[in-house]
């Protein structure tokens, strides 16, 4: 339950980070701009951080599999 907690709350950071540069980005060009970006940067931070925990979880499984194996 604890590992879940963990998972939601690194993807909402990483959602809210992407956002926050999105939304700066956009705000250079104009307020729809700004709009789009901070939505468009939420999405594409949320991947992120849906790629890293699988890449994680890949990983552990991967070395967990060479220890059994020695």
């Amino acid at each position: 339950m604890k590992s879940r907690i963990l998972f939601l709350v690194n993807r909402a950071k990483y959602a809210a980070i992407g956002a926050a540069v999105g939304a700066a980005i956009g705000g250079l060009f104009s307020r729809n701009a700004a709009s789009t970006g901070g939505a468009v940067g939420g999405l594409a931070g949320a991947v992120v951080a849906e790629t890293r925990a699988s890449a994680g979880n890949a990983i552990s499984d991967v070395k967990e599999k060479v220890r059994a194996e020695q």
